[in-house]
């Protein structure tokens, strides 16, 4: 994480939130996303993109950050992703996710080229969750939750393997199908799915 951007956002004489999604390609479970306004006093050390963290370093940052940030996490369920495709899932989740914050910023920063409907002016950053405090504190925040979910429904959908796997297809969740079939929370428009209601 480049202290230039630390310093442009800090730097900032409004709220700014970060923004960022997880969970577009598993095959079970909603799409998470998080927004987060940091406090320029107070930003944890060793913010990246949540994929370079390891798990442990990730909730350890999700720990700090509920600590010291403004958080607003949202959700788009299986159904939504079915009826609406992922990527629109995706930026509903993110709208969502803006509107759970307990302050509304005056200017939003996005992770990737694609912007939500956000009720305040918002900037795509390519590749943000890597370069924007914010958005990478976002990344951290939305992956933990989104895990956490997964681990929880791992307890009552047993065999699929969704607390290593987080819904992903591996191996294991894939013989998990074969053994034991579709569950309520896979994605029945995805390929893979719909291959074996079919």
């Amino acid at each position: 994480m480049s202290l230039s951007s630390l310093f442009h956002e800090a730097s900032c004489d409004v709220p700014v939130c970060g923004i960022d999604e997880v969970g577009r390609g598993p095959w079970a479970g909603p799409v998470v996303a998080a927004a987060v306004i940091l406090d320029p006093a107070s930003v944890p050390a060793g913010l990246n993109d949540s994929k370079k963290l390891s798990p442990g370093m990730r909730r350890e940052l999700d720990r700090e950050l509920r600590g010291c940030a403004l958080i607003g996490i949202g959700m788009a369920s299986v159904e939504e992703i079915d009826r609406l495709n992922v990527l629109a899932a995706s930026m509903l989740a993110m709208s969502r996710a803006l509107t759970a914050l307990p302050q509304a910023p005056r200017h939003a920063l996005i992770d990737g080229n694609r912007l939500p409907e956000l009720p305040c002016p918002a900037t795509a950053i390519v590749g943000g969750d890597g370069l924007c405090a914010s958005i990478a504190a976002a990344s951290i925040v939305a992956k933990v939750a989104r895990d956490a979910l997964m681990a929880d429904l791992a307890q009552t959908h047993a065999g699929y393997g969704w607390e290593r796997n987080a819904g992903y297809g591996t191996r294991e969740h894939q013989e998990g199908l074969a053994r034991l079939g579709v569950t309520p929370h896979h994605r029945r428009s995805f390929r893979p799915i719909a291959a074996l209601l079919a």
